[in-house]
């Protein structure tokens, strides 16, 4: 299994937030809502197009418009709820992703500073 991994930009982001002093203060705790953010490791990176739920009677489309795991960045966002901290572990719940998908971030999902 690799120890780290490229990731090639599709676009950036314009933001009023400018750096990290304009950035909203947030915090973890049990019960908030985060987003794991994983590398879909065993996903094909050079497939652009397929066909939606792996039904060959729709037309061919877009793995960007898809759910698909396949892309040239294999990024899987998971929603999740906080279960309990331990330490530096966070045991979070419900995630659809194999056991031993790396995880690459983590942020809150809310969308509003916390005070």
């Amino acid at each position: 299994m690799k120890n780290s991994y490229t990731l090639e930009p599709i676009g950036f982001i314009r933001s009023t937030v400018k750096g990290r002093e304009d950035a909203p203060r947030q915090g973890p705790e049990v019960g908030h809502e985060l987003i794991v953010i994983t590398w879909l490791h065993e996903a094909k990176r050079d497939v652009l197009k397929g066909h939606p739920r792996n039904d060959p009677n729709r037309p061919l489309t877009g793995v960007f418009y898809t759910r698909s795991p396949a892309r040239p960045n294999p990024l899987g966002l998971h929603p999740v709820t906080v279960r309990e901290i331990d330490g530096t572990r966070i045991k979070i719940g419900p995630i659809e992703a194999f056991d031993g998908t790396p995880v690459v971030d983590i942020k809150s999902a809310s969308t509003r500073a916390d005070g």
